[in-house]
């Protein structure tokens, strides 16, 4: 494949100004990042402490290979929600290797409410649990958590992606023999008592671990029975009498080495032969990105720039160069595995959307994963392009999206705008994983666009109820509409409510996209099958 031939002028005022922009909007997201994962009140600290209770991130890093990655999910899920009370949504998510096995990692954090479950806590670990079906990765399970938040109970409990999902999730991954293991350091109260009861292994600690259904206020209320937290529902209870776990351990550090000695019998999973040549680093450095991205989300740039600091060698075999060219579509290497890229480049215009149905069909007859790379502002609209199918040839891309039986990837890196982000793979679509970058936003259209057209149907229904059309009035709908819409666009507000599966760091999107390729390719490949193409 050739090389990619870069144009930035990395000397420009242009590329100087964004690169500090940018920068700063790194440097903001690592800050954030930093206090949801290790700033707690001095006294949740302490409590741990006094129960001889580990951090939960101090678990995570003692169960992890020394010196491998571990890829973290929605670090900053519920930070615009719960006034701030729930960082991280009280729970650690990600892909980790332990014992040379690649495995998706849940824990609870008890520094945060006695690791009480949110909503988004739940909707988090719903989501964790679905990435390892999807990618038939096992899963380590570190519980040490009250339940549920019960202030908020109707929200994470009655409906079909609540609380009961987790335990759905527990029973197909057994289902399809992915194997689970429970490391059981504090209590498992309610629902949670589900955990390591759905669990193939468990591991309890004594004198801190605790399973049952009703601890020991639920208990007394309910029956007036007084007992304590271990003889209800203790290691010994457990694994001398109940059988609920399986080994009993005297300290967090000997149920840890207890779990990795599990895992390591875990006969090793046979990946798919997914296309795969040796790894090779971009030509062009990744850091040039924080200088290409516009600090302005109405402002273009050119996608093959970005392909160019990802992708191995920044070598690019583009498909259809000249033809519907607001779609990049190709094929190149990515930390050795072959992909097939699709990045906007603007509007997707029907010869565009065509093109990017092709393509998706040739990756899928290739058995090639697709990468999504969005800045879309979504299909074009007007006359003339409905006159010509617009609406017809833009769900062409959505069907032959759907219908992949190939892994699905996706990042963020600018605008995700209208049914664009549909076609692109959004949420929606079922991609293995979903990141953004900082400088994103999302909505159904962009900010201004949603304050005018508000304004005028506001206009609208003063002249239809032949009243005088006050300025003032539309002006105060257009503030109104446009605060709102910014709030509401954010990646922190996205992220927060778990619409991705984390910010990333422009720079960290290459590493990212490889352990998520690699874990992917654990799970077969499904058959391919589409619907019907209106032609």
């Amino acid at each position: 494949m050739a090389r990619l031939q870069s144009n930035i002028q990395t000397g420009s005022a242009d590329f100087r100004r964004h690169y500090a922009h940018n920068r700063k909007l790194a440097a903001e997201l690592h800050e954030r990042q930093h206090a949801a994962r290790h700033v707690r009140p001095q006294k949740d600290v302490e409590r741990l402490a006094k129960q001889g209770k580990m951090m939960p991130r101090e678990r995570v890093e003692k169960l992890l290979d020394p010196a491998t990655p571990f890829l973290e999910f929605s670090t900053l899920a519920a930070n615009m929600a719960y006034g701030g009370e729930a960082p991280g949504a009280s729970c650690i998510t990600g892909i980790g290797m332990v014992q040379g096995r690649e495995v998706i990692i849940c824990a609870h954090d008890a520094s945060i409410k006695g690791g009480a479950w949110y909503p988004l806590s739940v909707k988090k670990i719903v989501r964790c649990l679905e990435i390892a079906i999807e990618n038939r990765l096992p899963v380590i399970h570190l519980c040490d958590s009250a339940g549920g938040f019960l202030p908020l109970q109707s929200e994470l409990f009655p409906d079909k992606h609540m609380a009961g999902r987790m335990f759905r999730h527990q029973c197909v991954l057994s289902e399809l023999g992915v194997k689970q293991l429970a490391l059981v350091f504090g209590h498992c109260t309610a629902g949670g008592a589900y955990i390591p009861a759905l669990s193939d292994y468990s591991v309890i600690v004594r004198g801190t671990g605790a399973v049952f259904l009703g601890g020991p206020p639920l208990v007394k209320a309910a029956t007036g029975e007084i007992v304590t937290a271990d003889e209800l529902g203790g290691c010994d209870l457990h694994t001398q009498v109940s059988g609920t776990c399986d080994y009993p351990a005297s300290s967090e550090d000997e149920a840890i080495a207890i779990g990795r000695e599990i895992v390591a019998q875990w006969q090793r999973p046979q990946k798919w032969a997914a296309q795969q040549d040796a790894p090779e680093d971009p030509y062009y450095d990744p850091d040039e990105l924080y200088g290409i991205i516009p600090d302005d989300i109405k402002r273009s740039f050119e996608m093959r720039e970005v392909i160019a600091r990802l992708v191995d060698g920044s070598r690019f075999h583009e498909y259809q160069p000249a033809y519907g060219t607001t779609l990049v579509c190709g094929y190149a290497n990515l930390w050795g595995y072959k992909v097939g890229i699709l990045a906007n480049n603007g509007v997707l215009f029907n010869d565009s959307a065509l093109k990017g149905a092709h393509f998706i069909e040739l990756c899928n007859q290739n058995d090639t994963p697709l990468v999504f790379l969005q800045n879309i502002t979504g299909y074009m609209v007007g006359r003339e392009y409905e006159a010509a199918g617009i609406s017809k040839d833009g769900a062409k891309m959505i069907m032959a999206q759907v219908g992949s039986h190939v892994p699905k990837f996706t990042v963020m890196c600018h605008g995700s705008f209208g049914a664009g982000n549909y076609g692109m793979c959004g949420r929606a679509y079922d991609g293995r994983l979903l990141f953004a970058w900082p400088n994103h936003q999302i909505g159904v259209m962009g900010g201004e666009q949603a304050a005018k057209t508000l304004a005028e149907v506001k206009l609208k229904q003063l002249e239809r109820q032949g009243r005088e059309v006050d300025q003032a009035t539309l002006d105060a709908v257009y503030d109104e509409t446009l605060e709102a819409y910014q709030h509401q666009l954010s990646a922190y507000y996205s992220t927060s409510e778990l619409w991705d599966d984390g910010i990333l760091d422009p720079v960290d999107t290459r590493n990212a996209l490889g352990v998520s390729i690699s874990a992917a390719l654990n799970a077969p490949l499904g058959d391919q099958g589409y619907g019907v193409f209106r032609f």
